[in-house]
């Protein structure tokens, strides 16, 4: 490999920019890798919701996969919109062959509530990739969908993230709390540790995209060579300024700030080289 952090996403659209492959190549511009991309599906959609999607041919996504992996083989890669079994085999097939780190964002519905995986493919989804991951970011909605059960308070979130590590296969997983009430306070179980990433909640609407962002920014970091607990803690922060100083564009849920300042310093400008 070259010595530039280099980062792939492998995910659905978002014409109107805040989320999927556009935000995640926004955020590893800020990071500085060199961010590339490959196209799982073509989605219509904006601050309102997702008004209608194309899937790419299952040939195609392999041709873009095979395009990247032999020519500039990526430092870490995340996954996101993946819409059904088939696409998922694909992947799976090239990721089992990869050397580098491998951030699932379990993406499965819409900030404004649209589903974007087919039901049926969410047990794929757990059995054969989730256990090759590093890492997976799951929101609570999208945890109780991989456990089965409803998640309540904080000892759910901490136990959802162990039974991730422990019975499912997940290398570690970042269990996030943006749905509980109180702080945004999220849990990291590597398998060993668990981690408390605290943030104050922001009091906005502005919230499409959080997810992708989030965890590309982790990918990122991983591509650089930063230790996990110390990749997630960095994003945590990035992603609350990219919140906090968030856009009203739109008429639903406006986008984050990708060039958002962090404690007065720019994503780009953290030296973790």
């Amino acid at each position: 490999m070259n010595n530039i952090p280099c980062t792939l996403t492998i995910a659905g659209t978002d014409p109107s920019g805040g989320a999927g492959v556009q935000a995640d190549l926004k955020t590893f511009q800020e990071f500085r890798t060199y961010g590339m991309s490959v196209i799982t599906s073509v989605v219509a959609q904006n601050t309102t919701g997702v008004q209608d999607v194309h899937h790419v041919p299952v040939n195609m996504l392999e041709k873009q996969l095979d395009s990247v992996f032999s020519d500039i083989p990526p430092h870490a890669l995340k996954t996101g919109m993946i819409s059904d079994k088939e696409r998922m085999d694909v992947i799976r097939d090239r990721l089992k062959k990869r050397s580098c780190h491998y951030v699932m964002d379990p993406v499965m519905v819409t900030t404004s509530g649209h589903p974007l995986i087919e039901e049926q493919a969410i047990s794929y989804l757990i059995e054969e990739l989730l256990p090759l991951t590093d890492l997976v970011t799951p929101n609570i909605p999208e945890a109780e969908k991989m456990i089965g059960r409803k998640i309540t308070d904080h000892e759910d979130m901490k136990q959802a993230a162990m039974e991730l590590v422990t019975t499912f296969g997940a290398g570690a997983v970042l269990m996030k709390g943006g749905h509980m009430e109180g702080q945004a306070v999220d849990y990291l179980y590597d398998g060993d540790s668990m981690y408390v990433f605290t943030a104050p909640r922001i009091n906005t609407s502005n919230t499409h995209g959080t997810g992708c962002t989030y965890s590309a920014a982790i990918t990122s970091l991983l591509a650089k060579g930063v230790a996990l607990p110390e990749a997630v803690e960095s994003a945590k922060k990035y992603v609350t300024a990219a919140i906090r100083e968030s856009f009203s564009l739109g008429h639903g849920n406006g986008p984050t700030n990708h060039w958002a300042t962090r404690e007065g310093v720019r994503a780009h400008e953290i030296n973790h080289r």
